[in-house]
């Protein structure tokens, strides 16, 4: 029996994954599925990929590109999410900052390096017409590591996916003082290539089974809210407001003319030294 894992955020966002998982369609091949949780990011899941820590990984689509440019030899084999990511811009509960015009010389608390919550820094920085070359970082790994930080600097920016961090927000352990959405598909389904030649088909018949059960999904609404709810522990109205801003994948197509668009726009972002050709990153069949 072989392992196929795959390793995601324990996030909302992975649902129609967990559920595909839970149904282990593949024992009949002697493959079993495992999932993996990993609360720190789309930084961590690159370097797990990197080390044979898991096959696949669904990660942030600008986290990857950058660690691709940087020598990742994984490969992407469609999107997740193809709507933004609307990160919620965090402060400290006891922060005398309210909104982002307070500040001038932001420090941003993140997960690791080339994780979304450096790189999505550089694009507020951008917005907000702050100078980059007076931006300060710090890990603090995850979202209990930015409220441990925020007991010593209650300053520091900590961006984080909005609905993921409510709760917090809603105890008051943490204030949102602004959101910014990702210019481009948020979520890639991203296979190592050693998984690409151990396990061949399966990892495109994986791909297609959660693309299916993201379109049931999607059309069973009020089910998918509760059962939601239910596993993250979050309020029905909270996931119904994020449901109706989210689109999960249900199709392995991608557009090159959306992928280079939005690699441009990380290139101006300075997330990206240039352009990179999709043919280089992409192990996918339907592309228009």
């Amino acid at each position: 029996m072989k392992t196929l894992r795959v390793t995601g955020v324990p996030e909302h966002f992975n649902f129609p994954w967990k559920n595909v998982i839970q149904n282990q369609p593949f024992l009949e091949n002697d493959v079993e599925l495992e999932w993996i949780d990993e609360s720190r990011g789309s930084g961590q899941m690159n370097l797990a990929l990197r080390n044979g820590e898991t096959e696949i990984a669904l990660v942030l689509t600008e986290s990857f590109l950058k660690d691709f440019e940087s020598g990742n030899p994984s490969k992407m084999i469609g999107y997740h999410v193809i709507s933004p990511l609307i990160w919620g811009i965090h402060v400290g509960a006891n922060s005398k900052i309210n909104e982002l015009a307070d500040i001038s010389n932001p420090l941003f608390y993140i997960s690791r390096p080339g994780s979304g919550s450096n790189l999505m820094g550089l694009a507020l920085a951008e917005r907000e017409n702050w100078n980059p070359d007076t931006l300060q970082f710090e890990v603090v790994t995850n979202l209990p590591g930015a409220l441990e930080a925020y007991k010593t600097n209650p300053d520091g920016l900590f961006l984080w996916e909005k609905f993921t961090t409510k709760p917090w927000v809603d105890s008051k352990q943490m204030k949102r003082i602004g959101e910014i959405p990702s210019p481009w598909p948020c979520f890639s389904i991203i296979a190592s290539d050693q998984a690409l030649n151990d396990f061949g088909k399966e990892i495109f018949q994986l791909r297609d089974l959660v693309y299916e059960e993201a379109y049931r999904l999607e059309n069973s609404k009020p089910e998918t809210i509760r059962a939601i709810s239910m596993a993250y522990e979050l309020q029905e109205k909270d996931v119904k407001s994020w449901i109706s801003q989210t689109k999960w994948a249900t199709t392995e197509t991608v557009s090159l003319g959306e992928i280079k668009n939005s690699m441009e726009k990380m290139v101006k972002l300075g997330i990206l030294k240039e352009s990179i050709p999709p043919k280089e990153f992409l192990r996918i069949h339907r592309i228009k």
